[in-house]
C-alpha cells in the first residue's frame, strides 16, 4: 500500500510534476559517503553549464548505500574502514585517499578524510527523500556531501541532520518526522531496489531518459556527449509544443479577471 500523503505534500508533489512537465529525466544513484559521487556531481554540473537545453532537464537524486552494515556510531576512521573492509595495508589506503583528494581538488572540492565520520548513511537518505518532495534534492545532496567530506559532520546524528536540512530550507518539524516515519525509509529502500533491478552495482550512476547511462566520476565531456545524444532522441520523440495565442479577456489562476 502506498504511504499516506498530507495535503501540503500533495500540493508540493503536484507543483513539482507541473514544473517538470515535458522535461527529460536524469536519475543519479549516489551515496553521500562515496568520494567519487561528489566528484561526479561536479563534473556533471560542468557538463550542464555547457548544455544549451538544461532548462529542459529534470535531475532526480536517488538513494544508494555502499555499506549498509556500518553502525550509526563511529567505529574507526575512513582509512581504518577501508583497511578492514578491503584488506588493504594502511600505506596503500593512504596513497589511494591522497589521489582521490587531489582529484577532488582538481574540480574545486576540499576533502579531509581524517575528519570524515564513518557511520551508516541511511538517515541522511531519509533527509534526501524528504527534500525531493520539496524540490530541494540537489541542494540537500550538495550539503550532505560537504558536511561529510569537508566538515567532518556526523550524518547519522539527528540534530546534525536537522541543522543541515534547515540550512537548505526545510522545516524542522518535517525533518524530524522524516527521520522516524517509515514512509521515508520505504522511499530509500525503493530507490535501492530499483538500482538493483537495472543492474547498478556501484555509484555514482547516471541514467539518461532510462536509455543511456554513465557510470563513475567521468570527465565533463563524457556527460556532455551522453546529454546531447539522449536529449536529441528525447526531443525528437517529445517535440516542443508551440501555440499561437489570440488574447482576450480572461481569468488567471490567481483569481485576477481582466
Amino acid at each position: 500500500m502506498a504511504p499516506a500523503i498530507g495535503e501540503f505534500e500533495w500540493c508540493e508533489l503536484i507543483n513539482n510534476k507541473r514544473n517538470n512537465f515535458n522535461r527529460m529525466k536524469i536519475e543519479i544513484w549516489s551515496d553521500v559517503m562515496c568520494p567519487f559521487c561528489y566528484i561526479g556531481k561536479r563534473n556533471f554540473e560542468t557538463a550542464l553549464e555547457q548544455f544549451g537545453d538544461k532548462n529542459k532537464l529534470e535531475v532526480v537524486w536517488k538513494s544508494f548505500q555502499l555499506d549498509p552494515t556500518l553502525p550509526e556510531v563511529q567505529n574507526g576512521s575512513y582509512t581504518e574502514h577501508l583497511m578492514d573492509s578491503k584488506g588493504m595495508p594502511r600505506k596503500q589506503v593512504e596513497g589511494m585517499l591522497g589521489n582521490v583528494t587531489q582529484m577532488a581538488k582538481n574540480v574545486g572540492l576540499e576533502y579531509d578524510f581524517d575528519k570524515s565520520v564513518m557511520v551508516n548513511s541511511f538517515k541522511s537518505h531519509r533527509l534526501l527523500q524528504l527534500s525531493k518532495t520539496r524540490g530541494l534534492g540537489d541542494a540537500t545532496e550538495e550539503r550532505l556531501f560537504r558536511a561529510f567530506f569537508t566538515e567532518g559532520k556526523n550524518i547519522a546524528d539527528d540534530e546534525t541532520l536537522v541543522e543541515l536540512g534547515k540550512e537548505v530550507g526545510l522545516n524542522e518539524t518535517e525533518i524530524r518526522n522524516a527521520l522516524t516515519d517509515e514512509k521515508y525509509s520505504d522511499m530509500v529502500k525503493q530507490d535501492i531496489q530499483e538500482a538493483r533491478s537495472i543492474g547498478v552495482s556501484g555509484v555514482p550512476f547516471f541514467v539518461f531518459n532510462r536509455k543511456y547511462a554513465v557510470s563513475g566520476a567521468q570527465p565533463p565531456q563524457a556527460f556532455l556527449q551522453t546529454l546531447e545524444k539522449s536529449f536529441g532522441e528525447w526531443r525528437e520523440a517529445n517535440p516542443e509544443i508551440k501555440i499561437e495565442v489570440t488574447k482576450g479577456q480572461s481569468c488567471s489562476i490567481d483569481g485576477v479577471c481582466e
